[in-house]
């Protein structure tokens, strides 16, 4: 009786060793797959980034030429700079927050060439920042949206951007003032689309993404 329970078993716990290994590759196959497929839509949203922003810096120089050359000359050597930054760490998974702190102050500064006196850009960011690491042009696409929608050249307009670290957490703010003759300036456009599911595959219920509207 001992030897034919023996001899019956066996093959059921071969078959199940079997069945739980072809389950275990088909789930690591799956993970893999997934993995791959969050990869290739991240690096699709960071090259529809990157033609983005270039046209954007592009087309500020390229107002600057007929009535201030001197100037469109200093954007010209500011954006190389930026285009430094794109090519040495865009690729890259995690930069340090100062890395990306950096490159938001140069835009900025890249985008007050053009500026005329009526508008006022704030920036508050510390000077001594932990040593956190972040994805790469994470916060560029609200500063973007900023100087796109938030300049006008007749009425007096206000700039403001900041950045806090509090425990774990970092916190970015973006404001600008609101010309009532453009509409739905954070629902639409391709920066703010791509800042939104960059966020939702780099940090899964791990971010918050907030807009208010007032006065």
């Amino acid at each position: 009786v001992y030897f034919d329970f023996l001899s019956n078993l066996l093959p059921v716990v071969f078959a199940m060793a079997i069945r739980y290994a072809q389950r275990n590759f088909s789930l690591e196959i799956a993970q893999k797959e997934a993995q791959a497929h969050k990869q290739a839509d991240l690096t699709q949203l960071r090259y529809q980034l990157q033609p983005h922003f270039f046209f954007n810096a592009l087309n500020n120089i390229y107002s600057l030429i007929a009535f201030d050359p001197k100037k469109a000359q200093e954007s010209v050597h500011s954006l190389s700079k930026l285009m430094r930054h794109f090519m040495q760490n865009s690729d890259q998974k995690q930069i340090s927050l100062a890395e990306e702190v950096d490159f938001l102050q140069q835009y900025i500064s890249l985008m007050q060439l053009r500026l005329t006196d009526k508008t006022t850009v704030r920036v508050d960011f510390p000077k001594q920042l932990p040593p956190f690491t972040i994805a790469p042009l994470l916060f560029i696409s609200l500063v973007e949206n900023a100087f796109k929608h938030g300049v006008s050249a007749t009425e007096a307009t206000e700039l403001s951007f900041s950045l806090r670290v509090e425990e774990n957490k970092v916190l970015f703010r973006s404001e600008n003032t609101i010309i009532p003759t453009n509409e739905s300036l954070y629902n639409s456009g391709i920066g703010i689309d791509n800042l939104k599911k960059r966020l939702r595959l780099l940090y899964p219920e791990k971010h918050q993404y907030t807009v208010e509207e007032r006065d």
